[in-house]
């Protein structure tokens, strides 16, 4: 059975030293797709689709050149309206699946 906190990754693929990870988030969040780029260990761009517009790029411009596990450390366990996630929670758990692989 499922997780019903951790994200679904769609897609992680490698082209030109980019790594492109795409997640489905948890349905408990607002959001419901999270695009990330990196390159090596730091975060090039995070794009959210859906979810609250203004605080999602807001969270997509801080993490921005912050390292995986800077961000991840940052964002991990943020929670939202008691739901036990959030869209930044969110974005933890991907950039953790993205530091094990």
């Amino acid at each position: 059975m499922a997780d019903v906190f951790e994200p679904i990754i769609l897609s992680d693929e490698t082209v030109d030293g980019i790594r492109h990870i795409a997640a489905t988030p948890s349905t408990l969040v607002c959001s419901s797709r999270i695009d990330i780029d990196l390159e090596g260990e730091l975060i090039r761009g995070v794009k959210y689709t859906r979810g609250c517009d203004g605080n999602t790029q807001g969270v997509a411009a801080l993490v921005e050149g912050m390292t995986i596990s800077e961000a991840a450390r940052r964002l991990r366990g943020i929670n939202c309206h008691g739901r036990g996630t959030s869209c930044p929670d969110q974005l933890a758990r991907v950039l953790d699946f993205a530091a094990r692989e």
